[in-house]
């Protein structure tokens, strides 16, 4: 793997958000509860209150798998809230939070717009491209950050230094254009395939469209971030918790078995 060939060193500043407590997994533990109810909800609304008068085709079985897939989830958050099963498999713990934010924030928000498309009177060709393009683009928002990311990496961008936070705002204020195209072509693709679709739509559901589109494409962005930290936590000690719930200092090595 790629990442292979970097040192525990060129991953600091992504230890941040481990180290202040956030992303514990004692906070974890307490999110995972809240999100049990939440995910069951956003579900609810996205195919059955916003989708009840989609057009778009399989919406039941669409519904079905998503809600099966979301039920698992939802056991998963509750077994990985006690504190005796996430303190012997932080690992997994991590990789179960980035399961829950993707769907709660990402996936079912892009149902969201997808219905709203299909609330609308166009074909079922019609959908299904927009579906598609949708789909494309979100793709190509995480392959073009992924590439970037270990690019960032590779340059030390991500290595402990005093001037670390001003070299990288301004870093990154520059590197963000590509992802700001790339998703401001699926909103604006959006918004032209609804004004040339229907003659008058509701500005609640066109708002919820547009926002369900740009949490989609905000999750693709983060996405490589988090699988990175899932890989730091598999391979480096530094960036897990010990017993009493601190994280372990940086140069504690590489993980054992």
């Amino acid at each position: 793997m790629f990442l292979d060939k970097l040192k525990e060193e060129d991953f600091y500043v992504l230890r941040g958000a481990l180290a202040s407590g956030r992303q514990s997994p004692n906070n974890f533990g307490g999110m995972f509860t809240l999100t049990i109810f939440l995910q069951a909800l956003m579900v609810f609304l996205a195919h059955v209150v916003v989708g009840y008068d989609s057009q778009f085709p399989y919406k039941n079985i669409i519904l079905r798998v998503h809600s099966t897939i979301t039920i698992l989830i939802i056991i998963l958050s509750v077994i990985f809230s006690i504190p005796t099963v996430y303190k012997k498999m932080e690992v997994f713990q991590y990789l179960i939070s980035i399961i829950i934010s993707q769907n709660l924030s990402g996936i079912t928000p892009f149902f969201f717009a997808i219905h709203i498309l299909g609330s609308i009177n166009v074909s079922i060709t019609s959908l299904i491209l927009a579906s598609i393009l949708t789909l494309i683009l979100g793709l190509l928002v995480f392959v073009v950050t992924s590439v970037r990311f270990y690019l960032l990496l590779t340059k030390g961008e991500y290595r402990k230094g005093t001037s670390r936070d001003q070299t990288r705002q301004k870093f990154e204020a520059k590197s963000f254009l590509p992802h700001v195209v790339i998703g401001g072509l699926g909103i604006v693709y959006f918004i032209q395939f609804i004004t040339s679709n229907v003659s008058r739509i509701e500005l609640n559901s066109l708002m919820i469209g547009i926002i369900g589109i740009i949490l989609f494409y905000g999750m693709m962005f983060v996405l490589p971030e988090q699988l990175v930290i899932l890989y730091c936590k598999k391979r480096f000690k530094s960036f897990n918790f010990n017993k009493e719930g601190n994280i372990y200092p940086m140069g504690s090595g590489e993980k054992v078995g």
